[in-house]
């Protein structure tokens, strides 16, 4: 089976800073790193490096060829990475304080010039059993989950950012949800403890599977029948910018690869603990082989 992760490619530039700006607030960074990012590519990476098979379809500009070279460099197939000269790659600002904490702030550029004829040349690779994963950083996502269903493919959604554009898709298509707890509440719309937002999730999308990421609390797979509880790692937190993303590569790699639910959840865990004591976000993602020999 294959994955095609349709999504982000970003330029990160992260400012270290003591604490977070504040409105009205002019502030000094200690220092300023560039990263490659977008949730997409730290995805289709995470993926590349847990050896799935795993294509990433997307735009960036003429500014953002080395993405095109990491993801290539991390297994990822690019053939369907398209390249624009009329706009600048998507950019993230992200300030990260001295708790290795982040607040991030998007802007969209090429990854919002996907179209219909894109979507329609890229499925045309791709069959019934494959696997489509998606985020919310790129435009016509209700067009591509809708191609994906069309064809039997199982539909894996990351809805984050979490915005109104979400609720577009048409979520009954959604085979398997990925989220963390306050996009879980946002989903129900109702600020509630994990045992109420699995109840409700459950309760509204009957159908579907979750995945539901705690933080330093680990996380919980449940559909409408049935709960697995995977335990956080405890590391020293450099970075938590990439850490959703490596935990949703490698969860779905480790279906892809034959694993049950349990060992997906357990790899997942390992890797993300990995990347947050590191910094950066794609570079933070660490391959299958280190993933084995990690001890807590």
């Amino acid at each position: 089976m294959k994955v095609l992760c349709f999504g982000s490619l970003n330029i990160d530039y992260v400012y270290s800073v003591d604490q977070f700006v504040r409105k009205g607030e002019t502030i000094s960074s200690n220092s300023l790193e560039v990263f490659a990012g977008g949730k997409g590519l730290n995805q289709s990476i995470a993926l590349g490096k847990a050896g799935a098979s795993v294509f990433h379809a997307g735009i960036i500009g003429e500014d953002g060829a080395f993405l095109k070279e990491m993801l290539g460099d991390a297994g990822v197939d690019t053939r369907f990475v398209e390249v624009s000269s009329d706009i600048r790659t998507g950019n993230a600002i992200i300030q990260r304080d001295c708790k290795g904490e982040n607040g991030i702030i998007l802007y969209g550029g090429s990854n919002y010039a996907v179209t219909k004829e894109m979507a329609d040349k890229v499925f045309s690779l791709f069959e019934a059993g494959d696997y489509l994963l998606v985020q919310n950083e790129i435009n016509e996502i209700p067009y591509i989950v809708e191609k994906a269903y069309e064809k039997e493919m199982k539909v894996v959604l990351n809805p984050s950012p979490f915005n109104e554009k979400i609720f577009q898709i048409d979520l009954a298509h959604v085979d398997c949800f990925i989220l963390n707890e306050i996009e879980a509440q946002q989903m129900i719309n109702d600020w509630a403890d994990k045992n109420t937002i699995i109840t409700m999730l459950r309760e509204k999308y009957p159908k579907a599977e979750f995945v539901l990421t705690l933080g330093e609390k680990g996380s919980v797979y449940f559909r409408k029948e049935g709960i697995v509880e995977q335990k956080a790692h405890r590391v020293k937190t450099v970075d938590t910018t990439a850490a959703g993303d490596t935990f949703t590569g490698y969860y779905i790699a480790g279906l892809l690869q034959g694993m049950a639910i349990e060992e997906s959840l357990g790899m997942a865990a390992k890797a993300s603990a990995i990347a947050v004591s590191r910094k950066g976000a794609s570079r933070s993602i660490p391959f299958k082989e280190e993933v084995l020999r990690f001890e807590e």
